[in-house]
């Protein structure tokens, strides 16, 4: 009797679990919203979405950019700097090394790709460091400072008018267009909605040329 019994119970036991383990299978896995639609065509030609940076944030290298590359060891200047452009094979051109694909790379991956090429097969320490060129964004039409400005880092579409002293008085915010260093053209932008929170502030980059027309009467 004893042993049926713990038969039976082990049974349950058994019964239960998979009863348990359907009922975690069939609950349907949780949805999250970021509260815009990512089907907008802004999105769809956007870098950041599309590919246009490394998938890291960071803005790639691309050819014709400039750049400077200096190598110091433990006693100073080990070899002269590299100044010049990179080529529109996307390469640079290195003493003992040779050409090194630079285009796609953001300065930071460039710096230890050079770094792992003369270490240690040339050197046993050597200190690399990549320097790109000042780099700019253009804001023009209806802000009060329209100009270029230096391009440091990530910055967004609103955040750069406010650079060149904010819309004008006569500003259509809601056909701000961003037209990108590959001719590419982003917008209708409409800011009232992006400064309401009801859709994603785009990213500028280096490059980018954004326009504010002026609002009909």
């Amino acid at each position: 009797m004893k042993t049926a019994s713990q038969f039976v119970w082990g049974l349950c036991a058994l019964v239960s679990a998979a009863f348990v383990l359907v009922g975690c299978q069939s609950t349907p896995p949780p949805t999250f919203s970021s509260g815009f639609d990512m089907n907008d065509p802004l999105f769809i030609s956007d870098p950041l979405v599309s590919g246009g940076t490394n998938g890291l944030g960071r803005t790639m290298i691309k050819p014709e950019d400039s750049m400077t590359v200096t190598f110091l060891g433990p006693e100073g200047q080990v070899l002269p700097p590299f100044e010049g452009r990179v080529s529109e094979e996307g390469t640079i051109t290195l003493q003992l090394i040779g050409a090194v694909k630079a285009a796609g790379k953001s300065a930071g991956e460039l710096q230890k790709d050079i770094h792992d090429a003369y270490v240690p097969k040339f050197f046993q320490r050597l200190t690399v460091t990549v320097r790109e060129q000042e780099r700019f964004y253009y804001v023009g039409g209806e802000v009060k400072t329209p100009n270029r400005y230096v391009w440091a880092g990530e910055i967004t579409l609103t955040k750069a008018i406010q650079t060149a002293g904010d819309f004008t008085d006569w500003a259509n915010k809601k056909k701000v267009t961003i037209t990108r260093a590959d001719g590419k053209a982003v917008g209708p932008i409409n800011c009232v909605r992006v400064l309401d929170g009801k859709l994603a502030d785009p990213r500028v980059y280096p490059g980018d040329k954004i326009y504010v027309p002026r609002r009909g009467f």
